[in-house]
């Protein structure tokens, strides 16, 4: 039973006089989102080809919550950033990219999920200003962005499932560390057990790349970003 200014309304005969007028309360659809593109990802064969981006939480020791945005590069496994902050924010993310951009030159592509931060006005703007091929993932399909999947599992389980961070400065150091002794001193079975940065040094420096990429908005030529003879198949990764 309904009651309203004093009078009490049977709910069943208000549902009966709604459906007898056609009244009906309108649903709200659900919020659009940017789709980016959808096509199969292939295996990337040199640096900054494709880069995955992914958001990991944690918590301090009194409870409140942080995000790290973790940056992962899907040729040299390398991890190009870990962002801690509190709130990281569509801008937030761009920004971060820029930085990046400006120290080893502009991803072809860059996957992630369909998260409001990537999805945001920000990034759009982001994707369209620097000409960046940005990839959403299908919703609800994680392992779509596998190469982050497995980094994220490596952190968790090494380092955040195991630290007790009580200040965000806390988490920012331990993270650092832990990114230079991923990078530097960790064999990886898909790169022939060789380092993140052992593999990244076998292509050519990154500084050249950036210089080529600050030079021109054009993507580069296609001979450029694929191997010839026997070195293409020396450096072919596996999924994984």
């Amino acid at each position: 039973m309904l009651k309203r200014e004093g009078h009490v309304v049977n709910h069943k005969k208000l549902f009966r006089l709604y459906r007898e007028e056609k009244l009906a309360v309108r649903r709200r659809g659900g919020r659009k989102r940017a789709i980016g593109t959808r096509a199969p990802l292939l295996i990337p064969l040199r640096p900054n080809q494709r880069w995955s981006l992914d958001f990991v939480s944690d918590q301090f020791t009194d409870g409140r919550r942080f995000r790290i945005l973790a940056i992962v590069d899907d040729c040299t496994r390398e991890n190009l950033a870990l962002v801690a902050d509190t709130s990281l924010s569509g801008l937030r993310v761009a920004r971060e990219l820029d930085g990046l951009v400006a120290e080893r030159g502009k991803p072809k592509m860059i996957v992630s999920d369909n998260g409001s931060e990537f999805t945001s006005n920000a990034i759009l703007g982001w994707a369209d200003r620097t000409r960046v091929e940005w990839h959403y993932i299908a919703p609800g399909k994680p392992m779509q962005n596998g190469f982050i999947e497995s980094f994220n599992g490596r952190l968790r389980d090494e380092l955040l499932n195991e630290t007790l961070f009580s200040s965000l400065a806390l988490a920012r150091e331990s993270l650092t560390k832990w990114r230079l002794d991923y990078n530097g001193s960790r064999p990886h079975s898909q790169l022939d057990w060789q380092t993140p940065n052992e593999f990244a040094s076998t292509f050519p420096p990154r500084r050249a790349l950036a210089l080529r990429n600050m030079e021109s908005s054009a993507p580069p030529p296609v001979s450029s970003t694929t191997y010839q003879g026997k070195t293409n198949a020396g450096n072919e990764l596996k999924v994984g």
